[in-house]
């Protein structure tokens, strides 16, 4: 079996979902999720997974997770939720204003593929609107300075678990998840 395929997202069709509204994040233990701005690991099997899975769909970051990036990340919609104007942000990254504006961005597009990748404040603010989770979790401890909300898992079920491949370039044990809501 290929990386690819091993990697590849599951998309099951729930009765009545009315969105398709996923959080995509890597935590280690302790739920460390950042650490000044950026990651405090290296993962590239992580990083070619996010790829993988948000490739030809829409992204929503906060403005902290997005000034991280770079530049827009390429071959998805980028969407940016922050109080600054569009103007501040590039020409080809769209700009939400609020929680209300991205609950209704995705239910008026229930089929779409809508991939909040962070950070903590935006996954708080949209935890009771979540529809799936994949979690890279990290079997290692980090020093960081911004958690992932507590998640009740009990809503959650596990609809796939792959282990990730411990390697010279990926020095951690972890594990791809991904959970559906009930």
């Amino acid at each position: 079996m290929t990386l690819n395929q091993r990697l590849r997202p599951l998309w099951p069709f729930r009765e009545g979902l009315r969105r398709m509204l996923i959080f995509l994040w890597a935590e280690s233990q302790g739920r460390v999720i950042g650490l000044q701005g950026g990651l405090p690991w290296h993962l590239p099997a992580d990083m070619h997974y996010f790829k993988t899975v948000t490739t030809g769909h829409t992204i929503v970051a906060g403005s902290k997770t997005f000034a991280s990036f770079p530049r827009p990340l390429p071959n998805r919609k980028n969407i940016v939720v922050s109080h600054q104007p569009a103007t501040a942000f590039p020409e080809n990254v769209s700009v939400l204003h609020s929680l209300p504006a991205v609950r209704a961005y995705a239910a008026a597009r229930p089929q779409e593929k809508i991939f909040v990748v962070g950070g903590a404040q935006l996954f708080a603010g949209l935890l009771d609107d979540v529809d799936f989770l994949y979690r890279t979790r990290i079997d290692a401890g980090f020093d960081g300075d911004t958690w992932m909300p507590v998640i009740d898992y009990s809503q959650f079920t596990l609809i796939d678990q792959q282990p990730g491949i411990r390697n010279e370039k990926n020095p951690y044990d972890f594990v791809f998840e991904q959970y559906q809501r009930h």
